[in-house]
């Protein structure tokens, strides 16, 4: 169902240099470049720091997202705790510059390799199990990690929350948006390329090969327990890394603020936007976060005709709520290969015109 959007298997360039380019056209090397120079000039063009506020959302929301993709759409795995992992990070970078006074930059790769290693620790019996057990237990170690966070007053300060300190370069305090959306945009561009070249690496085809037919890559030789448990470290790096970048630009973290809802709505972002693609997280997890406030501009067009009444006002909460699942119906009924599935068609119709092949 979800195939046209999927890394195939296998080798199918001249050589493996040309096989792992990643960008193989003049013509994406141009868009790319474009793409870069635009993000670079973007803070500087006026935009409020609302609009800013959203585009670093996407970012560290987009790290976290693809490692879930990673793990789920390259792997074949299932996670239904990945807001766990995103809160780790967060309380582990401020608690690593909190308790030992270690720099915000420093501290949320680390934070990262930590998340990692719980990862591995959550996926050693994970690795082994597959379909609905697998769902349940990840499902169980995102009320753990609640659990965890609700009473380890040294790491997570308990119910009372944490405070993670501001990023700094050089003595320069990377405090406001504009200054912030070019760190979230470092990273993020640096976790995109290693995830476009993971996939096309040895480990990344053994991972693709897993999530195919799991007992033909074993025929194969491919440690599916290995593998496996690998994943579910890469998806815990991401989701540390996009949970540091989070609570550090907040300046505060608090336990509510991953529940099992979140990690549904990352699931929503790698299924509206394609799974097992790169740039299906970003186009996904970009529709999430904008569509509340398409929503909010549409509910305030219609308070402008019809004024403010209690319908307008509360049915705005309730399409905030009711969208996203909604959101994710419609796409698994009429759009499974996700919005990256549509790019590829709207090329390829630029492409072909007007030839209908």
């Amino acid at each position: 169902m979800i195939s046209t959007s999927l890394i195939p298997c296998g080798q199918y360039k001249t050589s493996y240099a040309k096989d792992t380019t990643l960008f193989d056209t003049p013509v994406t090397r141009a868009f790319c470049a474009a793409g870069v120079v635009l993000l670079l000039v973007l803070p500087q063009l006026g935009l409020s720091n609302y609009h800013l506020t959203l585009l670093i959302q996407i970012g560290y929301l987009s790290i976290a997202a693809l490692g879930l993709n990673i793990l789920v759409g390259s792997t074949g795995q299932i996670s239904l705790g990945h807001a766990g992992f995103f809160g780790f990070g967060a309380f582990a970078s401020a608690w690593l510059h909190n308790k030992f006074g270690i720099p915000v930059l420093l501290a949320m790769p680390l934070a990262a390799i930590m998340t990692t290693l719980l990862g591995l620790l959550f996926g050693i019996p994970a690795g082994r199990l597959k379909g609905l057990y697998l769902a349940i237990a990840t499902f169980a170690s995102q009320f753990i990690l609640e659990d965890f966070f609700a009473r380890a007053d040294w790491f997570s300060g308990g119910s009372a929350g944490a405070m993670a300190g501001t990023a700094s370069l050089f003595g320069f305090d990377l405090t406001g948006d504009r200054s912030y959306f070019y760190l979230v945009l470092f990273w993020l561009v640096t976790m995109v390329l290693l995830a476009s070249n993971l996939l096309r690496s040895r480990d990344g085809r053994a991972f693709v090969a897993v999530r195919d037919h799991y007992l033909s890559a074993e025929v194969m030789g491919i440690n599916l327990t290995k593998y496996r448990i690998l994943s579910f470290g890469i998806s815990s790096f991401y989701a540390g890394l996009g949970g540091a970048l989070y609570g550090h630009y907040l300046g505060f973290v608090s336990a509510e603020g991953f529940t099992i809802l979140l990690s549904i709505q990352f699931l929503g972002m790698i299924i509206i936007g394609g799974m097992g693609s790169v740039m299906g997280t970003l186009m996904g997890t970009a529709f999430m976060v904008l569509l509340p406030e398409v929503l909010e501009i549409g509910f305030g067009a219609l308070r402008g005709v019809a004024g403010d009444v209690a319908w307008v006002t509360s049915g705005l909460a309730y399409a905030k709520q009711a969208s996203i699942g909604l959101a994710i119906i419609l796409f698994l009924i009429f759009e499974p290969d996700g919005l990256v599935h549509r790019w590829k068609l709207i090329k390829s119709y630029w492409k072909l015109y007007p030839f209908s092949y």
